[in-house]
């Protein structure tokens, strides 16, 4: 039985050099040069004498097309493209942090989350602010809704509001979305910095990983618990 993938059926490989049994092949050169349909032997043969491999590239054509090419440098090629679509896309990811349980969280909890949320802000991603309101907290909204004007007021310089105060039952949420002209000059500037302090000897700390910082939000979330709107 042929490899599945989850979503899209039988894993189609790619067939190099040998591997192409069918004949003729249509032929594109290693320069995009249309060198016409070709038996497959010739084929070969051409790629070999540049050094190169025969790549099936449209297998369904008929005849099917080939290209003479690096086929190394080209796997190399393509995953670096397809793990810079996966960053590109995983920068879109909204990330959720949580203001607590209630509107009497510390204003030493606050600067965690600021924090936290400067990194995401960094990364490129959007982060929703969330302020939870406990019991009868709710005929205070004024509070939660400072606390999160507050977290606004502070990441302002590297963001923009993409969601006023939304509400959801005994909860409301804001959206920052990254702004890269601001964000440019931040990290402009933290470079200077960083330089400035390995010029003076100093030690300049390792940044945690994008990895483990969503780990430690994960679990700061789960502490203060899912849907817990007492």
């Amino acid at each position: 039985m042929g490899r599945f993938s989850r979503d899209q059926g039988p894993v189609q490989r790619t067939r190099v050099n040998l591997m192409i049994r069918i004949s003729p092949v249509r032929v594109i050169g290693p320069d995009e040069e249309q060198l016409g349909v070709l038996e497959t032997p010739v084929a070969l043969q051409k790629a070999n004498e540049l050094g190169l491999d025969l790549v099936e590239i449209s297998p369904d054509a008929r005849p099917p097309v080939c290209k003479i090419m690096d086929y190394g440098k080209y796997k190399y090629e393509l995953g670096q493209k397809q793990r810079k679509q996966r960053a590109a896309s995983k920068a879109t990811e909204m990330k959720e942090l949580r203001l607590g349980r209630s509107v009497k969280i510390d204003p030493h909890d606050i600067q965690v989350r600021v924090d936290q949320a400067r990194r995401f802000l960094m990364a490129g991603h959007k982060v929703m602010i969330t302020q939870r309101f406990k019991g009868r907290e709710i005929a205070h909204k004024e509070i939660g809704l400072e606390n999160l004007k507050g977290v606004y007021d502070d990441l302002a310089d590297l963001s923009k509001l993409e969601q006023s105060p939304r509400w959801f039952g005994k909860q409301a949420s804001i959206i920052l979305a990254p702004d890269k002209v601001k964000i440019e000059a931040v990290k402009r500037k933290l470079e200077k910095e960083r330089a400035a302090k390995i010029a003076a000897g100093q030690k300049v700390e390792e940044e945690r990983s994008i990895e483990e910082l969503e780990a430690e939000v994960a679990k700061q979330n789960q502490a203060e618990g899912d849907g817990d709107e007492d």
